[in-house]
């Protein structure tokens, strides 16, 4: 039964039974049997057949539900007695929104693996707004995301603080410019990211707070990840808004060019999160990691 739930949630994630199939190493009649013995066994159909595409019943729902939930308990099962051993094994589902993952997380992750290396970490990247939704949904236990966002279900904690800079390629017209001004700002084109992205979230909050607004910008594309944005500076006249972390090679390098905007100071944090009341030992292990390695008082 463990091993058919296993199968039923990695169709229900990726809604194919060939991506489940390949996922788990096994071949697609063999999902198929699986599921149909679920079915069988509880008498009700599990997902929605039409042509090549499905999707999951209300019974399929509730059992995708439970499942995370039985698997997350036996996470927890396998640290704890573990931990008994001295051992501490385990498995740690985590995401980080886009910047994080890029540009910030990956040095802490290297250490954690070195000191716990029979800790299995699973790294999700999204935008803010995925990885929230995936610990709302119990795909992860734990997240760092950006943004101004502040969901009543979760426990926002925070994390390291962030500046976000204007930016533009090094030949730019406002390149050698000290600062420039509101006005100046509005005239200009920019790229930002996707709508959902914590980065943009926050730079509409701060517009706000100035009085001005994201919508009398001239946005002339929106684009899914930061690198994408870095690539289409270099080849426009267009600036953005941008992490410092994920812009310090490319400053270092004079590929890119901080321009000040007057009276404008963008910072923000980022935030561990979780949810509210569900924090088991291997996330306050992660946490404490975090702490250590950053030197902070969380």
């Amino acid at each position: 039964m463990d091993f058919r739930l296993q199968v039923f949630a990695a169709v229900a994630n990726r809604l194919s039974f060939t991506k489940a199939a390949g996922e788990l190493y096994i071949t697609q009649p063999a999902v198929s049997k699986h599921i149909q013995e679920l079915e069988e066994n509880y008498k009700i159909k599990l997902f929605d057949r039409r042509g090549s595409k499905i999707s999951l019943t209300q019974a399929g729902e509730i059992l995708l539900k439970y499942s995370r939930t039985i698997f997350e308990t036996y996470r927890t099962i396998d640290y704890e007695m573990s931990t008994l051993t001295k051992e501490r094994r385990g498995a740690l589902r985590l995401g980080a929104s886009t910047t994080i993952s890029q540009y910030v997380i990956s040095p802490l992750l290297a250490d954690f693996h070195l000191k716990l290396n029979d800790i299995k970490v699973n790294l999700r990247n999204g935008n803010t707004e995925h990885i929230e939704n995936a610990l709302l949904n119990n795909e992860i236990e734990i997240g760092i995301v950006e943004g101004q966002s502040k969901n009543p279900s979760i426990k926002y904690i925070e994390f390291l603080r962030d500046e976000i800079v204007l930016v533009c390629k090094r030949n730019h017209f406002l390149a050698d410019y000290n600062n420039i001004s509101f006005d100046t700002l509005e005239k200009l084109k920019f790229v930002t990211r996707e709508v959902g992205s914590g980065t943009l979230e926050v730079i509409e909050h701060s517009l706000n707070n100035q009085n001005k607004s994201l919508q009398k910008l001239s946005i002339e594309m929106q684009l899914g990840s930061t690198e994408s944005i870095k690539s289409y500076l270099l080849n426009s006249d267009c600036v953005a808004f941008m992490s410092i972390h994920a812009v310090s090679k490319e400053l270092k390098n004079n590929e890119l060019r901080v321009i000040d905007v007057e009276d404008l100071a963008i910072e923000r944090y980022f935030y561990i999160i979780t949810l509210q009341g569900s924090q088991n030992a291997l996330v306050n292990l992660f946490i404490k990691h975090l702490a250590e390695y950053y030197n902070l008082k969380l």
